[in-house]
């Protein structure tokens, strides 16, 4: 688990930067540097979606594949978490420590970081290498990306991206202590799967960032778990078959 310490603490002392940065921004420059933030998150969501859906045949013609997954995910997913009431209740919860600590935006911050650093396949697949094997090169550098950018974010959206560091720990340590169990299960078809669900929350987040409409990121979380349950249901058990 060693990268995922790292990855953690890379987070934390660069949320701690972008705390002391914060207090000396001027309030029109933080909207301007939230503005540009939310083109940069909107790009990497849709690079990612364009990447896990898009293929080029043998006979060099582009392939799309994955959007009626995608858009029974986000019903389903906003289905369930509206019914949930998710980010009305981590609001709430959100609202008690935004008054113990007296920051504002702890929510937010922490839903959009916790997106940003959970989703993507260099956690995964380098959750999977820190535990199979002891490589933390692909963790190391995650972390030296996700260190950047919870700089960037804190210092607009405060103290909350912080909080982010401990679903971090926990999502990758939790695949690092399973590897051995879990890896035969891991494929890339599942990984491709996941990214196409999982970038589209956070282009969703980069929306929110640009426009005023708001959309409640937090409950569309659930329709992660769709890609997951349609690939052992369908793709792997017809392999096992």
């Amino acid at each position: 688990m060693t990268g995922t310490f790292v990855n953690a603490i890379a987070i934390i002392i660069g949320s701690l930067i972008g705390l002391l940065l914060k207090r000396g921004i001027p309030e029109n420059i933080n909207k301007a540097i939230i503005k540009a933030e939310g083109v940069a998150i909107l790009v990497i969501g849709l690079n990612g979606v364009l990447t896990a859906m898009l293929s080029v045949s043998a006979d060099g013609k582009l392939n799309a594949d994955g959007a009626l997954l995608l858009l029974i995910s986000l019903a389903v997913g906003c289905l369930v978490g509206e019914a949930l009431k998710i980010e009305a209740r981590l609001n709430g919860l959100s609202g008690v420590m935004e008054r113990k600590l007296k920051a504002d935006n702890l929510s937010k911050g922490f839903v959009t970081a916790t997106l940003v650093f959970v989703i993507g396949a260099m956690g995964i697949v380098g959750a999977l290498n820190d535990g199979l094997t002891g490589d933390h090169t692909v963790l190391f550098t995650k972390s030296m990306l996700d260190f950047i950018t919870a700089i960037i974010l804190t210092a607009s959206l405060g103290i909350g991206v912080i909080f982010a560091a401990i679903p971090v720990f926990i999502v990758q340590g939790a695949i690092s202590m399973l590897a051995r169990f879990i890896a035969p299960y891991v494929s890339d078809e599942l990984i491709r799967l996941f990214s196409i669900v999982g970038y589209s929350l956070v282009m969703a987040i980069g929306f929110n960032f640009l426009a005023d409409t708001k959309i409640r990121v937090a409950n569309l979380l659930p329709a992660l778990a769709i890609p997951v349950i349609y690939y052992f249901l369908f793709i792997a058990s017809g392999a096992a078959g």
